[in-house]
């Protein structure tokens, strides 16, 4: 028995079976094939070269992206070095990169694969980013202009530009667009504003001549500019002079006149100065001053003068009108005077007063007369104006003015009394509407809701008529119009309206008691868009099928983006919908707490729909869309947001399950695990041999 070197006894047979076996294995010299060679020079190629075989001679050739001999050296070749705009296209930079080159598109431009770094040989190139579909981009009043690479903000019409220069950009200037205001409109002499008015751009102010002015030029409207001034005007009011003819007397104690036509077209106030002289110079004068307001062309009025006198009447109009002053003298007659015989009429002076004339020539003899008066409006069921009081007078012409509603129906019913027949006259009087504005202090509330303070009388019901129009700048085919009559009492009405959401509107409110409207503007805030219409699924270990998204209508205000949103499926019942926090895929929180994987603008969803995948690694905006990581339970949800006037509103609805997401096993673990079972197999075989 032989002994090993480690002292181990080892039988002698055995040990030359086993170096006879070694030989075998071993195999005996052979003669160097063409492929030996082949094997030599390969075995000298550079690292970044790879060995071809061309007929019976074998050569290294650097790889692509390298240049040298193959052998000693491979250089790495700069694709870069003509030029990222030759190599990579316009509006981008070029990396090298050993063995080969990206393009990134510069700032303010995509890649069109929607990756941030591309290979132009597939037809990628870099197209400009256009800012300017992102909503408020220029802050409030700002418009936005999409330039090639970048974008500018301008004002939008009725804003002007403070604080910087114009163009300008948010992100360096200063500058604020705030809204034009021309003040207060200019005063013309002689002149006065019809009706309400705003400062605001484009805003008109009508003007019209005072009572007495006239004006020969027809430019009576000022609009404001958009310097924030008004415009000028060429109106000129100038004062009118009446012209008092043809003064006559008629029934011994009236007097009538013409005046020439002009351009008065309203009521005209005359004072009558009288002045008298008794033919018995031991009695006492009369002197008296009367007023009369009319628009007639051939005013007249009956004075009460005394019998036996003779009289100087000076004709003119009151203040502020002028005149040329008319005179003309006349003498009553002294007859006895006859008992009073209670005969009566009744006259409309103007509007308001009444003309009471006495038949009986018993000059100084007292009557009392009793005025029932009525007043009913035709469009208010309800509303009652009635008064009641007695008139006294010894003149045989009296003047009765009544205090009466503005836009009212009227019966005057006059009775005398004290005369056992007691005779009565009616007459119907119709007030026009108020010339003056009657509705004051509007304001807004609650949003949706006017409230106003009204100067009529107390508890006094009156009519209002609503006039409502509402328009929006994102949806050109939408118009809103709304006419309703409201009744209220109260001195501070208020109504709620039924407006739509993210709306500009224009409201008028008119008394029908007046002629003059108030208008005001109000916009209604943005609410939550609809919810997102999504068919729900859930998935158990499977791949995700592709997500199908439909686009939202836009009945709430304007919808800006569409979010896809990965979360775990733990955070479901804790997800905020309207969190304005967005974190990517690539951010530290969003393995814990979620991210977004894809924001897709309205603009570019089809009126139809779309779809898409889950994890196909392309960019959405500037969100990656990741592929699930296995073993992991997944919340899918789509966000729909609305932006309008700084005003953010969002909706959300849950569009998949993925319960135990897994991956196939890959080839290389499985060429793995196969060759350490064969190691494990052919050591073990070892072992057993040894020990035999």
């Amino acid at each position: 028995m032989a002994r090993g070197p480690w002292g181990v006894g080892i039988p002698l047979g055995r040990l030359l079976l086993l170096l006879l076996l070694l030989s075998l294995a071993r195999g005996a010299p052979r003669a160097r094939s063409q492929d030996d060679f082949h094997s030599d020079i390969c075995a000298t190629c550079h690292e970044h070269a790879t060995c071809s075989k061309i007929g019976r001679t074998s050569i290294c050739m650097c790889k692509y992206g390298f240049v040298g001999n193959g052998r000693t050296h491979c250089i790495d070749k700069d694709e870069c070095q003509f030029g990222a705009s030759v190599v990579c296209g316009n509006h981008t930079s070029c990396h090298n990169t050993p063995g080969g080159f990206y393009c990134i598109c510069l700032e303010g431009y995509r890649a069109t694969n929607n990756n941030k770094t591309f290979i132009p040989n597939d037809g990628t190139f870099c197209t400009d980013i256009d800012e300017c579909e992102v909503s408020s981009r220029c802050r409030h009043g700002g418009r936005c202009v999409n330039t090639r690479g970048s974008y500018e903000c301008y004002c939008m019409d009725g804003y002007l530009p403070k604080g910087g220069p114009e163009p300008f950009h948010p992100t360096r200037d200063a500058t604020s667009c705030t809204e034009i205001d021309c003040g207060t409109p200019p005063e013309i002499p002689g002149g006065y504003i019809i009706g309400n008015y705003t400062s605001r751009l484009g805003s008109q102010v009508h003007y019209a001549c005072k009572e007495g002015f006239f004006s020969d030029s027809e430019d009576t409207v000022s609009s404001c500019t958009a310097v924030g001034t008004w415009e000028s005007l060429k109106l000129n009011c100038q004062e009118i002079i009446i012209e008092i003819n043809e003064v006559s007397v008629f029934n011994n104690t009236c007097v009538r006149w013409q005046i020439n036509p002009g351009r008065i077209n309203s009521k005209i106030e005359y004072v009558i100065y009288i002045k008298g002289q008794r033919l018995d110079p031991l009695e006492s004068g009369h002197e008296e001053t009367v007023n009369l307001t009319t628009e007639s062309r051939t005013p007249e009025v009956c004075l009460d003068l005394s019998q036996g006198t003779n009289y100087t009447v000076n004709i003119s109009t009151a203040p502020p009108r002028r005149s040329v002053p008319a005179v003309i003298e006349l003498q009553t007659a002294g007859d006895d005077l006859l008992e009073d015989d209670g005969i009566f009429n009744i006259s409309i002076l103007n509007e308001v007063c009444l003309k009471l004339n006495r038949h009986s020539r018993k000059v100084g003899s007292e009557q009392v007369y009793q005025f029932k008066v009525l007043g009913r409006r035709r469009y208010l069921n309800n509303f009652y104006h009635a008064t009641l009081f007695n008139f006294t007078t010894r003149e045989q012409t009296a003047v009765v003015c009544l205090d009466l509603y503005p836009a009212t129906d009227y019966t005057v019913n006059v009775t005398l009394l004290g005369s056992p027949e007691l005779p009565s006259v009616q007459t119907t009087v119709t007030t026009a509407p108020a010339v003056k504005q009657t509705i004051s202090n509007i304001s807004i509330f609650n949003e949706t809701c006017l409230r106003w303070r009204s100067m009529k009388t107390a508890d006094i019901e009156e009519m209002y008529l609503v006039h409502i129009w509402g328009q929006r700048w994102y949806q050109k085919g939408f118009a809103q119009e709304m006419i309703f009559n409201i009744t209220a009492s109260s001195q501070t009405p208020e109504t709620c309206l039924d407006l739509s959401p993210g709306t500009n509107y224009s409201v008028s409110i008119q008394a029908l008691s007046s002629e003059l409207p108030v208008v005001i503007s109000l916009t209604t805030q943005i609410t939550e868009p609809p919810l997102p219409e999504v068919d729900f699924f859930t998935v158990h270990g499977g791949p995700l099928p592709r997500l199908r998204l439909k686009k939202a209508t836009e009945k709430n205000g304007p919808i800006g983006s569409y979010q896809v949103l990965v979360l775990p499926l733990a955070l479901q019942s804790t997800f905020a919908c309207d969190s304005e926090e967005a974190a990517s895929f690539f951010s530290k929180a969003s393995e814990a707490s979620g991210y977004v994987t894809a924001e897709l603008l309205a603009k570019d969803i089809p009126d139809d729909a779309m779809e898409m995948s889950i994890g196909d690694r392309l960019y959405y905006g500037k969100y990656y869309n990741a592929p699930l990581k296995t073993g992991h339970d997944y919340c899918i949800i789509l966000r729909i947001t609305s932006e309008w006037d700084e005003v953010r509103r969002s909706t959300c609805a849950v569009w998949a399950h993925v319960k135990g997401s897994s991956l196939p096993l890959l080839l290389p673990q499985m060429v793995g695990v196969g060759l350490g079972s064969m190691a494990v197999v052919i050591v073990l075989a070892f072992l057993s041999f040894s020990a035999v």
